[in-house]
């Protein structure tokens, strides 16, 4: 079964596109739009952390958790 691309690799292409999706990215992921491999303890401990500051309105370490995560707004379809 083929994988969908990820969504942010998406997006971040198309924004960079203005505002079209890039004609290369299609319904199946490729190379440069796969998903990227994450521990899923780190994103549960990011996404914890974004809303306990956003309930407690004080830092709880979310930047940090959130910068510990790879960038899923990679590169792709960068209009050149």
């Amino acid at each position: 079964m083929a994988k969908q691309p990820e969504a942010l690799a998406t997006f971040a292409a198309t924004a960079r596109n203005d505002g079209k999706k890039p004609k290369d990215i299609g319904l199946e992921a490729t190379p440069e739009t796969k998903a990227i491999p994450t521990d899923p303890k780190k994103k549960v401990d990011a996404a914890t952390k974004v809303l306990r500051e956003g309930v407690f309105h004080k830092d709880q370490g979310a930047d940090q958790a959130v910068d510990a995560l790879p960038d899923r707004t990679r590169t792709v379809g960068k209009k050149r």
